[in-house]
């Protein structure tokens, strides 16, 4: 198909010009400031610390978050709005972060990764996301198009060299070999259930590390997807094979359980849409503070 015969479609409030801010008061024992969240969707405005419920009109969730643990209210926040350089408007700004909390005998550390992704998270996360962050992220929206490839604008700012960082929710902090990048990732999913289990065939995938820092803005950029199994190439080194205990979702009685994923089938239609747009690719809780990745205008090309 020739690209003038193409049909090109923005996700859903993937230009980032609206955003609905919340303003938390964390506890006075670490401090008792108030600080901003940022969420994808509606503008609007939120004060207070109860739980918020997500614009069902926006599909995306983010690396910001309102933890409560032992009645302490903390806000993190690793993803924020920014004026574009290069053109009129704003951008998504993902960042990793040491988030430090520090008062009394309190003393907690965590690596914060800033990512935005098609998906719900639990607010507040309480002390079940320390030991297991994706307890609490519903990952993944309804979808049934087989679309050829992601697009979307992006910068980088990621740093060279090896060495990382571990810190989960601890008074730990461990450097550990390896070299933290940004990461660009849409998953189709064609998902069923039985017996209070979610299982799903891998329908479509396409995966692109961003390694190193960019001149600015590469816009239009294109990640294509490949249906089936995925080819030897080091950017999909990962997705090689099937993830049963990478991603959770609700089942119909409201239960949070992993997406078991039982074979690759390019063939039939998906249910479901995963993107997930990163300024690191190490597990959770580990990465190299200081990295930045901004993306804008995220579409979908038919």
């Amino acid at each position: 198909m020739a690209r003038s015969e193409e049909q090109v479609e923005l996700v859903p409030y993937g230009d980032f010009e609206s955003w609905t801010v919340r303003y938390i008061k964390e506890s006075g024992l670490i401090g008792g400031n108030i600080k901003t969240l940022y969420m994808v969707g509606p503008s609007d405005t939120i004060y207070g610390n109860k739980p918020y419920t997500p614009s069902p009109l926006s599909p995306w969730g983010s690396g910001n978050t309102h933890a409560r643990a032992f009645g302490v209210d903390k806000a993190s926040i690793s993803v924020t709005p920014e004026r574009r350089s290069d053109q009129d408007g704003y951008c998504c700004r993902m960042e990793t972060r040491l988030e430090s909390v520090k008062a009394g005998v309190l003393d907690l550390n965590a690596i914060a990764t800033g990512s935005v992704y098609t998906g719900r998270l639990l607010d507040p996360v309480g002390m079940a996301q320390s030991s297991d962050p994706n307890s609490g992220l519903d990952m993944g929206i309804p979808f049934n198009r087989r679309p050829k490839a992601l697009m979307l604008d992006y910068k980088a700012f990621i740093q060279s060299g090896e060495g990382i960082l571990y810190a989960p929710a601890s008074s730990k902090i461990k450097p550990v070999a390896g070299h933290d990048e940004g990461q660009i990732i849409l998953i189709l999913q064609h998902r069923w259930e039985e017996n209070g289990h979610v299982y799903a065939y891998r329908v479509g995938t396409a995966v692109e590390h961003i390694s190193h820092s960019t001149n600015g803005w590469v816009n239009d950029h294109r990640v294509h997807v490949v249906y089936g199994p995925v080819p030897p190439r080091a950017d999909y080194k990962e997705w090689q094979w099937l993830t049963n205990k990478r991603y959770k979702t609700h089942n119909s009685k409201g239960k949070m359980v992993y997406i078991e994923e039982k074979g690759w089938r390019g063939d039939i239609e998906p249910t479901h849409l995963i993107i997930k747009i990163s300024a690191g690719c190490q597990k959770p809780f580990t990465g190299r503070p200081g990295n930045v990745v901004c993306c804008d205008n995220i579409r979908l090309v038919y």
